[in-house]
């Protein structure tokens, strides 16, 4: 594409991410663990001689161009009641993926950044994956944002990165997810959980038991559920953030701090068991699966610290129950593959990757028994759901994934 010599391609890595514990508490502060896993995104790319930015992906048809010194503007916000697109196919469509690129553009421009390079570039991911459900929005953010700067001699810190590609997706793209995507991408190291407190925006990464064969005796299981476009007619994601707002205004002002910012992070779980009963029947569910999930959260990082697969699994299965019931998310294909999971053998734990309205379940499973737990589910998935299970990229319903490492450039 450059005419370039191939010594002079740089290649950013940005894998996807997983979320074992801290579903859906991001965004009002919650606490949560992530780790990568080694599938991801690869970013190919030359400096320009010039502002110029050209690229091309694997994935979709057409070809991107427009220059680092144009003003980027935000794309208009949804309407209320329009579903949260994270890794949504309307996002990343033909006509439509470039938009990642000039998102990154738009962060650093915002915060007094001036780009001078532009980039020739060739985007692609992991062939065969359906990557619903697995912050591929956040690893595109996150691949553009470290090909301009680097072509731009510019380093930034994991920290920085984080609140650039924060920018691209609540403000460039209209969307309210938190920072867990993106953080988990930038931060997490092979071999450990990532453990971030949203409020305060520290982190920390839990180390895995010091023993050899505790890498070797898990498995990352993706369950796909051949649903690429949410099969829902929810008001979706931005709708349950508002919800637990309202939540966190009511206990605030029953607590006497409503001059607090109305997020569950700022309600004491004290205040928190007094004044429930005030919340109307989904508010009350909305905030239970926010305090539920938070301890949820703290004993995982001890069951992972004590290498305790199988505590650490229990309690990936409740998050996913939380999920379900009290943050009422999820259909009908994605469900029924969690419980597929649930009864799989090997599975320690199970829970939606994402919004469960499309996309796949995760599931860590004995290295031992994860061939035999791919083939159980892809038979159980057939019979269950025909229909999506016609539709899954790969031959089987499930892939087996490891633990990955953090974005760089290589």
């Amino acid at each position: 594409m450059a005419g370039r010599g191939p010594e002079e391609v740089r290649v950013v890595v940005s894998p996807y991410r997983i979320c074992p514990l801290g579903a859906h508490i991001d965004h009002q502060g919650g606490t949560v663990s992530a780790m990568t896993i080694n599938k991801g995104i690869l970013l190919g790319f030359i400096p320009s001689d010039d502002t110029e930015v050209i690229l091309r992906s694997g994935q979709f048809k057409g070809e991107v161009r427009f220059s680092v010194d144009e003003v980027q503007q935000p794309r208009p916000i949804r309407k209320k009641g329009e579903s949260h697109a994270t890794d949504s196919p309307k996002l990343q469509e033909a006509g439509n993926w470039g938009n990642f690129a000039r998102g990154a553009v738009y962060a650093l421009q915002s915060r007094g950044i001036s780009l001078t390079q532009g980039i020739t570039g060739y985007i692609c991911g992991s062939e065969g994956l359906d990557s619903s459900g697995l912050s591929s929005s956040a690893a595109a953010g996150v691949a553009y944002l470290l090909a301009f700067e680097t072509a731009n001699n510019l380093t930034m810190t994991p920290t920085e990165n984080i609140e650039y590609d924060r920018l691209i997706e609540n403000e460039y793209l209209g969307l309210k997810n938190g920072i867990l995507d993106q953080s988990a991408i930038l931060l997490s190291s092979h071999g450990f959980l990532t453990h971030m407190n949203c409020k305060t925006k520290e982190h920390k990464l839990v180390p895995s038991p010091k023993q050899s064969n505790f890498q070797k005796s898990y498995k990352i299981l993706l369950a796909f559920s051949g649903l690429r476009n949410a099969l829902t007619n929810s008001p979706g994601y931005n709708l349950r953030v508002v919800e637990c707002h309202e939540a966190a205004r009511i206990l605030l002002k029953a607590s006497g701090n409503d001059n607090l910012e109305p997020r569950l992070c700022n309600v004491d779980p004290e205040a928190y068991e007094t004044h429930k009963g005030l919340l109307e029947p989904n508010l009350a569910k909305r905030a239970e699966h926010y305090f539920s999930e938070n301890m949820r959260v703290m004993k995982g990082l001890e069951a992972w610290a004590s290498g305790n697969l199988e505590e650490f699994g229990k309690l990936i299965s409740a998050s996913g129950l939380s999920s379900i019931q009290n943050y009422e998310c999820g259909c009908e294909p994605l469900q029924q593959l969690y419980e597929i999971l649930l009864r799989a053998p090997g599975v320690y734990g199970t829970r939606f990757s994402g919004a469960g309205f499309r996309g796949c379940c995760l599931a860590f499973v004995d290295a031992n028994l994860a061939e035999e737990a791919v083939t159980f589910v892809t038979e159980e998935y057939q019979k269950a759901q025909p229909k999506h299970a016609s539709q899954i990229f790969t031959e089987k319903a499930a892939l087996i994934c490891d633990a990955g490492d953090c974005a760089r450039v290589i």
